[in-house]
């Protein structure tokens, strides 16, 4: 809505930052993110336990702002890519046919084009009609070549091609050190110093082409343009998803030992998300638009343990109970990555062929309920211990032992984990 109002009125508009209250494995993580796809959204998950104020050993705060920006950076790149693609994909190629039928003595990468014709007239000068046969063969041999190429026989001949190296520059090995608060830029003060390497590859043709498409589109694309979307996208756009923010809330009174610099953290995270303008190896970034969500799970601490100031950039309370077996139930047949779709597709590759009944998943929903409140409420997350436990041996023993089609009902579920439920002990160390 905000983004569809006149632009005066889009900065008055603050975001209504959401604080998630719940036990541990009840989806918070889960909701931010996918909160995130759906609006297509710079996103950056951090726990608040990782951080500590300012003269303190550890991360500090504005690490948020510039991992977030990374994010948006990547984001807008790839979407740029993906624009060129074709483009990309038809030079990539041309360079492949180059190095597997060259035309000429030069592919022309190397010359400009009053060179490449200057040497094609020396030729002709020399020994017209041999050049001309030459030249013909040549062509001939490279559009067979090109068939070739495109149906695909090829993909897996070996070819040496020279690519631009990827590991990380000296510039963002060091602006990611936290330098930025210096306003110092590395890439100008190096200027020339820091050449493009290349580095020669002995690759598939299949791997060749997909290297060079990605060198190809890279150069296609204004990185400058790229990170000025990010910045905008990350100002207006960004999500950061702030975990475990229960655990840097202390009561009152509460000081010495590792506590020492909780309040301290919360004071630094406070600038953050009221709003402050914070420096990035691509540019400033201003955080008055960005959207916090925080989470965690506040059973021996509460919000109000939080620095009033900190509470109150947080209007938004929403507190989630604990997931029922219906929860359970739904959560293990339901989302396109659900568990049961998991293991069948896994155990599919070695011809066996899982089938859950109703009852049998019923079954696991019940069992994982009862775990979770026998032992440690861990949500969500028990269903994949249970599940693992369920399968295990079925896993080991196939293919060789088991094959063809396994029902998995309550019966089975009761079977192969009767002893270890039953036991109280025992489902303490394995579920």
């Amino acid at each position: 809505r905000r983004s569809q109002l006149a632009e005066e009125l889009q900065d008055e508009i603050l975001p209504k930052n959401i604080l998630m209250i719940g036990p541990t494995g009840v989806g918070k993580t889960e909701i931010a993110r996918r909160l995130a796809r759906l609006v297509n959204a710079p996103f950056l998950k951090v726990e608040a336990t990782k951080f500590t104020e300012v003269g303190y050993v550890g991360r500090d705060v504005e690490a948020i702002v510039r991992d977030l920006v990374d994010t948006a950076v990547r984001m807008v790149r790839q979407e740029e890519m993906e624009k060129v693609q074709d483009e990309a994909d038809r030079a990539a190629r041309r360079r492949l046919l180059d190095l597997l039928a060259p035309v000429g003595r030069s592919t022309g990468r190397d010359q400009n084009p009053f060179q490449a014709l200057f040497a094609e007239q020396q030729q002709q000068v020399e020994d017209p009609e041999k050049d001309a046969d030459e030249m013909f063969e040549k062509r001939k041999r490279r559009r067979e070549i090109a068939d070739k190429l495109d149906a695909g026989e090829l993909d897996d001949e070996m070819v040496e091609i020279e690519v631009q190296e990827q590991s990380p520059s000296m510039v963002e090995v060091f602006s990611g050190a936290g330098v930025e608060e210096m306003g110092i830029n590395f890439q100008d003060l190096l200027g020339n110093m820091l050449p493009g390497q290349k580095k020669k590859r002995r690759v598939t043709v299949r791997e060749a082409r997909s290297l060079l498409r990605t060198e190809e589109a890279q150069k296609m694309i204004d990185m400058d343009s790229v990170k000025r979307e990010a910045i905008r996208r990350a100002e207006n756009d960004g999500i950061v998803f702030l975990d475990e923010l229960d655990k840097v809330a202390g009561p009152d009174g509460q000081r010495g030992g590792p506590d020492v610099s909780r309040e301290g953290v919360q004071r630094d995270i406070l600038p953050i998300v009221e709003g402050t303008t914070a420096m990035t190896k691509h540019g400033p970034v201003k955080t008055d638009h960005v959207l916090f969500i925080a989470a965690g799970a506040f059973h021996v601490t509460k919000p109000s343990d939080l620095i009033p100031e900190l509470q109150g950039r947080f209007p938004i309370r929403v507190e989630l109970s604990s997931l029922s077996r219906e929860d359970l139930r739904r959560i293990l047949v339901e989302p396109e990555n659900a568990l049961t779709r998991q293991y069948r597709e896994l155990l599919q590759t070695d011809d066996v062929q899982l089938e859950f009944t109703d009852e049998g998943i019923d079954e696991i929903a019940k069992i994982s309920e009862e775990i979770n409140e026998r032992t440690e409420n861990i949500g969500a997350r028990r269903l994949h211990t249970v599940v693992e436990k369920l399968l295990q041996d079925l896993s080991f023993r196939a293919p060789e032992e088991v094959a063809g089609t396994i029902v998995i009902d309550a019966d089975y579920v009761r079977e192969q984990l009767e002893d270890i439920v039953t036991d109280r002990d025992l489902s303490h160390y394995i579920l």
